[in-house]
């Protein structure tokens, strides 16, 4: 028997293809307004066809296609590091008690997501550890989560291709967080008369026509380039520390924690820092990284349970948008801060936090910043929920009805 051709993409030819299903998605939400008016991410609108483009040509061919994504991850550290350039002191106070409570919201629902996975399960006449599966392991767990426990279910367990279903059910949990997060968002926005605080910084431009030349005085680029650099560097240096402690974080959040305390040491010091092109980097290694994810997406797991992924993300989706909407918008307050929150909950709760700030920046590229939200929802999806996340599945297998 023969193994599959395994066709790697290069890094230039990834980069290349992640531009195009940029502005494919932002000509395509041009087009159909439905998908402005509701604030579907360019890069979920432009990636999934060309994902859908490589599938079928994985299909015809019997190649396996795969990308070579190692600068999206680098991409990502750059955009939290910009996120934490960004932070100050007051917004992360403010955003403490925001976190606190998301922190509190997310394990119960975390509960609510694996009762659902359960009962659609037994009522499929399924082992209910493909409930888990279904549930927080693949949904708010990720891709990782997702075949750390397949394989250990598969062991210990015996069941049967635990690993493919849970990667399949967390690349259909991308998706859906993809599509509902900025809908729901838009809507608590709209319905609410929900405005932005905070005033974005604009950067100074020339309107020619219907194109926009941007002015960027190359000294302040240059101090943002340099501000980045440090927070790789320093963050690569924190998390290798911490590591001999065995503790490992993701390598995007110790970037931004030094980037919330380089800011805010040039703050205290009296040092002026030009914050518009550290903006721009971080909009520019945002959306790259979100095209390059999309339009690696393995769309073929999907096929061959696609009838039992449709109905389980399809009674995921709906829980997770009445539980975002009538309990996490109220509680945490029904301010425009609470509706981008809740919107990247969507995105994360279903899929990964990358969906989850997607749907955010759709939103606030359309409505106005949130800085609140950029802080709340890395924090929740990169550390604390997959903790709770971990801590509630060993604690539902030590019930009769998973253990049978």
């Amino acid at each position: 028997m023969q193994d599959t051709p395994t066709i790697l993409v290069n890094t230039p030819i990834t980069l290349a293809l992640a531009i195009v299903a940029l502005w494919l998605g932002y000509h395509i939400n041009q087009r159909i307004h439905f998908l402005h008016k509701y604030s579907i991410p360019p890069a979920v609108s432009g990636g999934l066809p060309i994902s859908v483009v490589v599938a079928l040509v994985e299909l015809g061919s019997g190649w396996e296609i795969r990308f070579d994504l190692h600068l999206r991850d680098l991409l990502l550290i750059a955009f939290f590091s910009t996120i934490g350039l960004s932070a100050k002191l007051r917004q992360m106070l403010e955003g403490g008690r925001l976190l606190a409570i998301m922190l509190g919201l997310a394990v119960v629902f975390l509960v609510f997501q694996n009762l659902t996975g359960t009962l659609l399960a037994m009522l499929t006449g399924q082992s209910p550890l493909y409930g888990l599966i279904g549930g927080s392991i693949s949904l708010a767990g990720g891709h990782g989560t997702a075949i750390t426990w397949g394989q250990m279910f598969e062991e210990h367990f015996g069941l049967e291709n635990a690993s493919a279903m849970g990667m399949t059910f967390a690349t259909a949990g991308l998706i859906t967080g993809g599509l509902i997060g900025g809908p729901v968002g838009g809507y608590l926005i709209r319905r609410h008369g929900l405005t932005s605080e905070e005033r974005d910084p604009e950067l100074p431009h020339v309107d020619v026509g219907k194109k926009v030349t941007y002015l960027i005085e190359l000294n302040s680029l240059l101090t943002a380039v340099l501000l980045i650099t440090l927070c790789f560097a320093l963050g690569a240096a924190v998390y290798d520390w911490l590591s001999g402690f065995g503790l490992r974080l993701p390598a995007f959040l110790t970037a931004m924690f030094l980037g919330i305390v380089i800011t805010n040491t040039l703050e205290l010091s009296k040092v002026e820092v030009d914050h518009r092109p550290i903006q721009l980097v971080g909009d520019m290694s945002l959306q790259l990284f979100l095209g390059m994810s999309l339009i690696s997406l393995p769309l073929l797991s999907l096929q061959g349970a696609l009838g039992l992924i449709s109905l389980v993300m399809l009674a995921q989706a709906l829980v997770i948008t009445v539980f975002t909407v009538w309990v996490v918008f109220p509680l945490l307050g029904r301010t425009y801060d609470a509706a981008c929150i809740s919107s990247g909950f969507i995105g994360m709760g279903l899929g990964a936090t990358p969906v989850g700030i997607a749907n955010m920046n759709a939103l606030t590229s359309r409505f106005g910043p949130s800085p609140k939200a950029y802080l709340v929802i890395p924090l929740l999806g990169a550390f604390f929920i997959d903790i709770a996340n971990a801590t509630l599945v060993q604690i539902l297998l030590g019930f009769g009805l998973f253990s049978a």
